[in-house]
């Protein structure tokens, strides 16, 4: 076995351990060839796993911070701005139908490099958008992309991870989501007030380079993967039989819908404070996302509680959490707002940790669809947050888009409770 975190395809121990997995009939046996919890493989894995999370929130939410100021520069309204958010988000949940089922057919780690290295030039072309209209175009291209990787990466933490490592490898996944769409926004706000948002992304797009370049060196190909002939008509009916499993139906309900509460409350939070009576920069509304840090905390949290408590538990603790950082937002001072984002930041990502890990640990048969159906609803909800959340904020103003998202984790909560119920009756049918 080399010093190098990349396997060899022709040494004698890859040949060796591919020999032993062919062979392998019991769980068992084939269990001690899996990514172990905490080994050197699994800080290897999971580190170029978390730098492709890093890549993708950092790309997809870095306009976050300069709606306001698309909609000055190119004379657009607040609804149109949030465009270059919003289609991002829903073309990522259109695209996991692809990238599923051709990952499922033609591997895992090959098809990340290509959307990493596709998303990364992407992302230099935004710097010479000549419109509105051209950086919209190019920010759904970068997301259709982009989407190649977080399906995928469940998916290869699912079949390469032991059970005991597989949750927390999920966590720490996830926890880069946060640490991602936190830098992303903050390079946005900082550069565009020192320079303008054309040398924003450029900063990103060198960035986004130089961890390709990590992920392609760290990732280990994967050793359990099945492939599955590329059949629409097979794709279909798996996306069917996941479909019609409620224990899944219930992960991808939460899942959407927590994220659909998420990125409408942010996307709107940026029009509060850059108004009366906060005023705030466009820097100090990128440093706002450090809130983020919080969700980098929770989510690996959870990751290890889950394996002490009920993960419908753990999902019913990280709503509580929302609801208490949603109603801090209603006092009128700046610290209070900062404050209940942190608890809702802290809620969510912790929720999200145990409903996609559960997805992960319930699906019996192509993980990969299974996963992808879960961030297919998640975007795809969680895309159509800002419109829902646009009627409360010009009817009622920031009192109404509190509203609307109590209103929201009220169906989330009879959601998880139904999950603590499959819990229990797994617990005594054992």
């Amino acid at each position: 076995m080399t010093n190098s975190y990349r396997i060899d395809k022709n040494n004698i121990f890859y040949l060796l351990c591919n020999c032993m997995i062919r062979s392998f009939v019991h769980k068992e046996k084939r269990m001690s060839t899996m990514i172990e919890l905490k080994t050197r493989t699994f800080w290897q894995a999971t580190i170029a796993l978390g730098i492709a999370s890093f890549l993708i929130f950092a790309n997809i939410y870095f306009t976050q911070p300069l709606l306001p100021v698309f909609t000055e520069e190119f004379g657009i309204s607040p609804v149109v701005s949030s465009l270059t958010v919003s289609l991002s988000l829903l073309t990522l949940g259109v695209s996991f139908f692809i990238y599923s089922a051709l990952s499922d057919a033609l591997g895992r780690k090959n098809i990340m490099m290509i959307t990493m290295a596709i998303s990364s030039v992407i992302t230099f072309l935004t710097v010479f958008a000549p419109n509105f209209e051209t950086l919209l175009v190019f920010r759904v291209l970068q997301a259709a992309a982009l989407a190649g990787i977080p399906t995928i990466a469940m998916a290869y933490i699912g079949e390469e991870f032991s059970i005991k490592a597989l949750t927390l490898a999920i966590g720490i996944h996830i926890s880069c989501n946060s640490i991602g769409g936190m830098t992303g926004r903050f390079i946005s706000g900082f550069f565009t007030d020192i320079a303008n948002w054309r040398i924003a992304f450029l900063v990103l797009g060198i960035v986004s380079l130089i961890l390709f370049v990590f992920f392609v060196m760290l990732l280990p190909p994967s050793k359990h993967f099945k492939p599955q002939a590329f059949n629409i008509k097979n794709t279909l009916k798996d996306y069917k039989e996941h479909l019609k499993n409620r224990t899944l139906r219930l992960a991808y309900y939460v899942g959407g819908f927590h994220f659909f509460v998420f990125t409408g409350l942010f996307n709107y939070v940026t029009y509060l404070l850059s108004g009366e009576p906060f005023n705030v920069s466009t820097t100090v509304l990128g440093f706002l996302f450090v809130t983020y840090l919080s969700g980098t905390f929770s989510s690996t949290l959870a990751g290890k509680l889950s394996q002490r408590m009920k993960q419908s538990t753990c999902m019913a603790i990280g709503i509580g959490f929302m609801v208490i950082g949603i109603v801090l937002t209603l006092i009128t001072h700046v610290l209070f707002v900062i404050l209940g984002l942190l608890f809702l930041c802290f809620g969510f990502f912790f929720a999200h940790s145990c409903s996609s890990a559960w997805v992960s640990q319930h699906a019996k048969f192509a993980k990969a669809s299974a996963s992808g159906l879960y961030l297919t609803s998640y975007y795809l909800v969680g895309s159509i947050g800002t419109v829902y959340l646009g009627y409360f904020w010009s009817h009622y103003g920031w009192s109404g888009v509190v509203i609307g998202c109590l209103l929201v984790l009220v169906f989330t909560s009879c959601c998880v409770s139904n999950m603590y119920r499959i819990e229990r009756k797994a617990l005594f049918t054992r």
